[in-house]
């Protein structure tokens, strides 16, 4: 006679809290208080008379019963959900989920969808613009948009492209610099400084003062300036002449082409990071997903990011 099973619920309670390694993130992604979680957690161990969990006063780890326990759970959860996921898009096929930084969507993205959606106009695109690491499956995520490391380790269930490579230059309105006017790197002694913190935290990404020091320039206060944590305000407030910002050129690249921003100098740091076209390996081959790869390939060969644009 087969033995009878847990409660789903303690079930994707425990498989939230050991991916997590956390009950507080695992009950907020099951809508349910810590609590409760605990109790469903405590209930489960209770039903299979072992202990899943160490407890300690900020932090949790596996058992060796728990770590038994939990890639099986894990693979059936996940199961589950691109099942469910798969069923939607076949009620669906015309929807493409697309997930992009808010910089990215605001100042490159958004701009040319049109284009994408003229030549296909029965595909209905949905944006999610966000700085999360989406869950393509728990998420409803096709197709993600992300700023990676370029020598970040490669994912086995997912699909990866370099789209284009990231990389710094000082930015400012033309009013900053006047009619015929140029400016020099000592100039930014007196100008007041913008910074991007969208990647804050994030290693190796160049800052003011790694510029600063590339450029030969010192004695600039770089502690001074507006600071903003998304990059298409700080492009805003650049276009406005509020400062020099050091931007990423591809989010710039727009302003630069327009001339609603100027680059007074030469300079520019690599980043070692990259925007990258991310999907799960098992939807690469949806015709949605490869029009749209496609598409974003041509978009891309259409930008020259090696011209000058030095201004002055």
């Amino acid at each position: 006679m087969n033995k009878p099973l847990p409660p789903l619920n303690s079930l994707r309670a425990f498989e939230s809290s050991a991916r997590h390694m956390s009950m507080t993130r695992a009950a907020a992604e099951l809508h349910v208080t810590p609590a409760a979680l605990s109790h469903q957690i405590a209930g489960l161990e209770s039903f299979l008379g072992v202990k899943l969990f160490n407890r300690r006063a900020r932090s949790i780890t596996l058992t060796a019963a728990g770590e038994y326990l939990y890639p099986g759970l894990h693979a059936a959860f996940l199961q589950i959900r691109q099942t469910l996921a798969g069923l939607d898009r076949a009620r669906g096929e015309r929807v493409l989920v697309v997930s992009a930084a808010p910089g990215f969507t605001a100042k490159w993205l958004a701009p040319r969808l049109y284009r994408f959606l003229g030549e296909y106009p029965d595909i209905d695109v949905r944006i999610s613009s966000t700085i999360t690491l989406v869950d393509f499956v728990a998420d409803g995520v096709d197709v993600a948009l992300r700023n990676m490391a370029v020598n970040q380790p490669e994912d086995p269930d997912l699909v990866r492209e370099k789209l284009v490579e990231l990389t710094l230059l000082p930015v400012c309105s033309p009013k900053l610099i006047g009619p015929g006017g140029r400016l020099e790197p000592d100039d930014l002694r007196r100008l007041p400084l913008i910074h991007d913190e969208s990647l804050t935290g994030r290693a190796h990404i160049p800052t003011w003062l790694d510029w600063l020091e590339a450029a030969g320039v010192d004695g600039v206060a770089v502690s001074r300036g507006l600071r903003f944590n998304s990059a298409d305000h700080a492009l805003d407030a650049t276009v406005e002449g509020a400062g020099v910002l050091l931007a990423h050129r591809i989010l710039a690249y727009d302003d630069l082409r327009t001339g609603r921003l100027v680059a007074p100098f030469e300079l520019e740091l690599p980043t070692g990071r990259a925007f990258h076209f991310v999907c799960p390996k098992t939807t690469e081959q949806r015709p949605n997903v490869k029009v749209f790869r496609e598409w974003l390939r041509a978009e891309l060969k259409k930008i020259d990011l090696k011209a000058p644009i030095v201004a002055g």
